[in-house]
């Protein structure tokens, strides 16, 4: 049996708000009921609304993952801006691959890999959108000169201020696209020259033109003032958010102790594996701890370190340094020239320490045994062109003698 439905479903709002610099976009998203700042360039200072510091993109996520898990009474996210996001992923990439550039990556591919992301970033934006939590793009503008197949001449236009390939992504995710600018009027001068006039009025484009980015899907007006009143019914009537009402605790009866009040739910950035944790992993990851940092990974389902809690990365990084320790005792252990060099090196003893006295890798009464284990891998690895070496070395100070 097919469960329809009928009528308009008015759920929580995937809205983009962007334009020129300095013309009140975050102001605008922050008048939203109950909404919470995610600020990934702080730059909503001056503005009075609850906000959250997130500079970088392992940040962002931690921000978005807690909301998620408990968004402590927030109606509404507002991620402020795109376009810094958008700056503090492609750095985050570009850490994890040990890049200096996004083309580093070959043609095409670093885009990818940016637009793989945020499709994923995306995905868990949408449950946010799912638990009724309206979420709210804020970006800044770019003009861009565009040339369609039909038209001889090309011409300017606003877009949002992100990479041709995250652009469209985020725009058709969203149901509100909203263009801010300055009212402009061209007018002809008494010398006969066009001038600008204007350029005070705020106005909102909702609706899409040859001049700018823009949509809606709920019958909004092309063109509104740029006043939160023209848009405060998308997102819910609601008033500010009051602080509850204290709890009163009653009194215990005489002779019996009260039980002590629960302890507040510990925040789950605390929770999460520190920096010096997450330094100390990178020292430690090598091609004999890599597989324990993989299971690890698997065993949370998590993509990187950063998900790690800090009771995880502590039993990983036990795990790291054991496994290390045992790496070396192998090493230690080991033989420090494979059998068929060490033999080499016995029946020629003289011409050995002498080529490696004469190199330097030996000094005094030291002999081929003492070499230090780096430097014994390079005679091994280059055997043959080693050995040629200290035979003609050896000769050659036989001649001279």
């Amino acid at each position: 049996m097919l469960n329809i439905t009928r009528g308009k479903k008015q759920g929580a709002i995937r809205a983009v708000i962007y334009g020129t610099e300095g013309i009140g976009k975050s102001t605008l998203a922050a008048q939203i009921a109950d909404a919470l700042i995610i600020d990934t360039e702080d730059g909503t200072g001056q503005i009075e609304a609850a906000r959250v510091l997130a500079l970088d993109w392992r940040s962002i996520e931690h921000a978005l993952k807690e909301l998620i898990t408990d968004a402590q009474g927030f109606k509404a996210v507002v991620i402020d801006t795109a376009d810094w996001l958008e700056k503090a992923l492609i750095e985050h990439v570009l850490r994890q691959a040990g890049k200096k550039s996004i083309e580093d990556f070959g043609y095409g591919k670093g885009y990818t890999i940016l637009q793989e992301h945020l499709v994923r970033f995306l995905g868990q934006v949408d449950q946010l959108i799912a638990k009724g939590i309206h979420v709210v793009f804020v970006a800044h503008s770019k003009v861009t000169r565009t040339s369609p197949p039909d038209q001889t001449d090309g011409y300017d236009r606003f877009e949002l201020k992100l990479t041709k390939q995250v652009a469209p992504l985020l725009k058709e995710w969203a149901d509100l696209v909203l263009f801010c600018n300055y009212r402009i009027q061209i007018v002809e001068g008494s010398d006969g020259k066009l001038k600008a006039q204007g350029g005070r009025e705020r106005i909102m484009h909702a609706v899409h033109s040859a001049a700018w980015d823009a949509k809606n899907r709920f019958g909004l007006a092309s063109e509104m003032p740029m006043e939160f009143s023209q848009i405060a019914a998308l997102f819910g009537a609601a008033q500010p958010r009051t602080p509850a009402p204290a709890a009163t605790v009653a009194k215990a009866p005489a002779g019996v102790k009260p039980e002590p009040a629960p302890a507040p739910a510990e925040p789950i950035y605390s929770k999460l594996a520190s920096e010096e944790q997450l330094e100390r992993i990178a020292i430690l990851k090598s091609p004999a701890t890599l597989p324990l940092i993989e299971a690890c990974l698997e065993a949370i389902n998590a993509i990187e370190v950063a998900e790690l809690t800090s009771d995880q990365a502590a039993e990983l990084i036990e795990k790291m340094d054991a496994a290390l320790k045992i790496e070396m005792e192998k090493q230690a252990t080991a033989p420090l020239f494979p059998g068929k060099v060490e033999a080499w090196l016995e029946q020629n003893e003289a011409a050995a320490n002498g080529y490696l006295a004469h190199v330097k890798w030996i000094e005094g009464a030291q002999t081929w045994r003492d070499v230090t284990p780096d430097r014994a891998a390079t005679i091994a690895d280059k055997f043959t062109k080693f050995a040629g070496a200290a035979t003609n070395h050896a000769t050659t100070g036989r001649k001279a003698a």
